[in-house]
């Protein structure tokens, strides 16, 4: 088995981030504008990355910002704006949803290739055609879709950038490695990138993984920690966490860099977690490049 291409997807992220960065300031009539009333709609690692944009998006005072899944969009509620995010531009719940709102609300979407259905549901089009991937496990057309709409927030991503170099290419903690389980927190916008993290950990290397807002790891989740078992936090860790978690005999892992750099040490964790079980890390069991669903089904 090998992940030679899902490794290049994942190691050419840094560029791609700052392809996007650049292209923030070219599409931003097509993305939500500040003070809009916004619901973010997305599929498996999209959601988790609309789930992540919207809490930046509020933290940072630009306007409320509902996430969705797409099957679970609620039909009654009204939005300035709506933002699909589909890597394949075919994925069934999300073209759903922008069918069903053609000509009452501006919809938006980004994705990875133009020339799909997408183009037709949705009312503007962002594509993202230099971070597309052939991998059914998403990576890098996750992290550069939301690389864009933190460029689009204001955020400057230098830094972010650097720490995804260096991600691709720091060693991965053995203790990570041998891990028996791995327990994924987040906090504010990070509680999407832990989900996601978590979610490359079960398709790529179909490993044992949760994931969890940080401050609720503590109201039951922790019992699950113990020896050989691991804690990987993205972001700041709250008070008292690492003393709990070193309590219960469990590994903390958690670093200083850019929560979105961060993301691709899981990744490559989940690549070679996979390797060691004999699965191939570029085509996950039961799973499709995208999901459409039969009409008839």
């Amino acid at each position: 088995m090998t992940g030679n291409r899902i490794m290049s997807e994942i190691a050419a992220q840094p560029a791609c981030w700052g392809r996007a960065a650049a292209l923030a300031g070219r599409v931003r009539d097509a993305l939500p504008a500040r003070g809009e009333r916004v619901a973010v709609v997305g599929c498996g690692t999209s959601l988790f990355m609309a789930q992540a944009y919207a809490a930046l998006r509020e933290d940072g005072g630009h306007g409320e910002t509902d996430a969705f899944a797409a099957s679970e969009m609620p039909p009654g509620r009204r939005y300035d704006r709506v933002l699909a995010l589909t890597r394949s531009g075919t994925t069934t719940e999300v073209l759903d949803v922008l069918d069903r709102l053609g000509g009452t609300v501006r919809t938006t979407a980004i994705t990875a290739d133009p020339d799909t259905p997408v183009s037709k549901s949705a009312g503007r089009v962002i594509a993202l055609e230099f971070a597309d991937e052939e991998s059914v496990v998403q990576t890098r057309f996750a992290t550069t879709q939301l690389a864009l709409l933190r460029a689009h927030l204001g955020e400057d991503l230098t830094a972010a950038i650097a720490d995804a170099e260096a991600a691709v290419t720091d060693p991965l903690p053995p203790e990570l490695l041998d891990a028996e389980q791995v327990t994924f927190l987040g906090r504010g916008w990070t509680v999407g990138i832990a989900r996601e993290a978590a979610l490359k950990m079960r398709e790529a290397a179909g490993f044992w993984t949760e994931a969890y807002p940080a401050m609720e790891y503590r109201h039951g989740p922790i019992s699950i920690t113990g020896p050989g078992r691991a804690v990987w936090m993205f972001g700041g860790l709250p008070d008292g966490l690492a003393e709990q978690v070193a309590a219960t005999g469990g590994t903390l892992c958690a670093s200083a860099a850019d929560p979105l750099a961060d993301l691709i040490r899981a990744q490559r964790l989940a690549v070679a977690r996979a390797e060691a079980a004999g699965l191939d890390p570029e085509r996950p069991r039961h799973l499709t490049r995208s999901v459409i669903l039969d009409a008839d089904a």
